[in-house]
């Protein structure tokens, strides 16, 4: 299905999102939101997608923010359907069984960082800035902003970046934890894409196993955590694929994987 604001390709089992509004730097509307819930559909429905890259269009920006121009014709009642909306959207994006991949290739502020903190991994090009702006605008992250990013920099550093409102550059991102890696421009997607591909040549199963436990398991206390992985890593004998990987290992070969 084709999209005004997005666009989606799947190369190689690794399917590639890009926000595409370039006029106005990627700043996700209330179109944007649905249109990525679409996708999320196709990408849940397909057993082709093996990892999901988020990326924008241009190499000004990766999603600016939430279209201002937007939010000031909204009420109380307006503002709070639209968090709702990205809320949801967002849950489902960190939800998915496949692993995420975010190629920051320039703006990243306030509901473009929120995208960034529901993916799992996060890479930034040396020209990208990240932040939560939204005090700025007299307003807070909406998206899930308070939340996901104490939980990824702490609750002191989450602080100072919400209540100042100032962006960090890459490298400060990098230093925070708020991505993995800088890398330069040119480079970002092929970065991206190839540790998507390479998570992609893993057996299915056992990366949504790992993704599960390990989202799971950051918040409980540690015996509830460990007992999640323990009943996860059992579950996996039981597979097809757990099987296969195991003789393709002994036998020296690539694993041909069954999704079972």
């Amino acid at each position: 299905m084709a999209h005004e604001n997005l666009r989606f390709e799947l190369t190689d089992g690794v399917g590639t999102i890009t926000f595409d509004r370039p006029k106005v730097m990627n700043a996700m509307n209330a179109a944007t939101i649905v249109e990525l819930a679409s996708v999320l559909d196709d990408v849940e429905r397909d057993p082709g997608v093996r990892a999901l890259v988020l990326t924008g269009a241009g190499d000004k920006a990766f999603v600016a923010g939430a279209d201002i121009a937007a939010m000031a014709e909204m009420g109380p009642v307006d503002a709070r359907r639209f968090a709702e909306a990205a809320h949801a959207v967002l849950a489902r994006l960190e939800a998915l069984p496949i692993p995420t991949l975010a190629a920051v290739n320039g703006w990243a502020l306030g509901g473009g960082c929120e995208v960034t903190l529901a993916c799992d991994l996060v890479y930034a090009s040396d020209r990208a800035r990240l932040g939560q702006p939204e005090v700025s605008l007299g307003l807070i992250p909406g998206f899930g902003g308070t939340q996901r990013l104490a939980r990824r920099v702490g609750v002191m550093r989450a602080l100072e970046l919400i209540l100042t409102g100032d962006p960090v550059d890459a490298a400060q991102a990098k230093a925070i934890g708020l991505v993995l890696d800088v890398v330069p421009a040119d480079a970002l997607l092929a970065h991206v894409r190839e540790k998507a591909r390479k998570i992609a040549s893993k057996g299915p199963l056992a990366v949504a196993q790992a993704k599960r436990v390990l989202r799971r398991g950051a918040e409980p206390d540690l015996a509830t955590a460990n007992e999640l992985e323990r009943q996860a890593f059992a579950v996996l004998f039981g597979s097809v694929d757990a099987k296969e990987g195991m003789r393709a290992f002994l036998e020296k070969r690539p694993a041909q994987w069954k999704g079972a």
